[in-house]
């Protein structure tokens, strides 16, 4: 990051502190700020409520673990336009019942949540879409810069690099989760979650020596473990889009 953004504390300020402190018989710690990047999922309710929400429902059961411990943004630009402002807190009520962790909304104003259990959700969270490929063109080659992990991905661990290719030379335990722009490519035991195309889309794949994964995605489409069986359980695997699917294959 720039280092503007964070400049040196000033000296003199600093020793200000300290004597103050010291004149006051209290030492205070020196404070230490960081910027982080999180990866959201942005999620747009629709009218009506009714079908919008079966669809989610039916989409949760099939991967339940999808939207486990990630953080959710809001776009309620379409809510407020064809409903009103009165079924903003009713769809973010919905989400919240369901176990979706929302941190933010986009589409509103703070306004608009103002008087609401909502208020506190911030409206202006800074961050970028990640371009994707439409469903009707053929996956494109694009050259993308990598990120090379050279130890293992311990469980609670997030490797994200949205520029490009991920190669992690070892195994991603259970828990832990790696998340690239373009493709991945686990030389070990892929246990954790792995979500590809990113950047890329449709054109990213997932390689690794042994799949026994809890969750795969290329693109905007996902898989977990209960949906493709047995048979490639442990063994070398391809994950790729096929034609607005996503389809898994032995490489063994």
């Amino acid at each position: 990051m720039p280092a503007q953004l964070y400049p040196r504390p000033d000296p003199v300020a600093t020793s200000r502190l300290t004597s103050d402190a010291d004149s006051g018989g209290l030492t205070l710690p020196m404070l230490r700020i960081r910027g982080r990047s999180v990866m959201a999922l942005v999620i747009t309710p629709e009218p009506p409520f009714t079908n919008w929400f079966a669809a989610l429902d039916q989409q949760m059961r099939r991967s339940a673990g999808f939207f486990a411990d990630r953080p959710v943004v809001v776009d309620l630009a379409a809510v407020l336009e064809n409903i009103g402002r009165d079924a903003i807190p009713i769809a973010l009520d919905g989400l919240e019942e369901r176990g979706l962790r929302v941190i933010g909304t986009e589409g509103v104003g703070p306004t608009l949540l103002a008087g609401t259990r909502w208020a506190r959700l911030p409206t202006s969270l800074q961050g970028r879409d990640v371009a994707q490929t439409p469903r009707g063109d053929p996956p494109a080659a694009v050259s993308a810069p990598s990120l090379l992990v050279d130890r293992p991905v311990r469980s609670g661990q997030s490797v994200v690099f949205e520029e490009g290719d991920i190669i992690v030379v070892g195994a991603v335990a259970s828990g832990a989760e790696v998340i690239a722009g373009g493709s991945i490519h686990v030389y070990g035991a892929l246990r954790g979650r792995a979500l590809a195309g990113l950047r890329v889309g449709a054109g990213a794949r997932i390689f690794c020596r042994r799949l026994e994964a809890e969750l795969v995605g290329v693109d905007q489409l996902y898989r977990t473990a209960e949906h493709w069986g047995p048979d490639l359980h442990g063994r070398a695997v391809q994950v790729r889009c096929d034609r607005g699917a996503l389809q898994l294959s032995a490489l063994d």
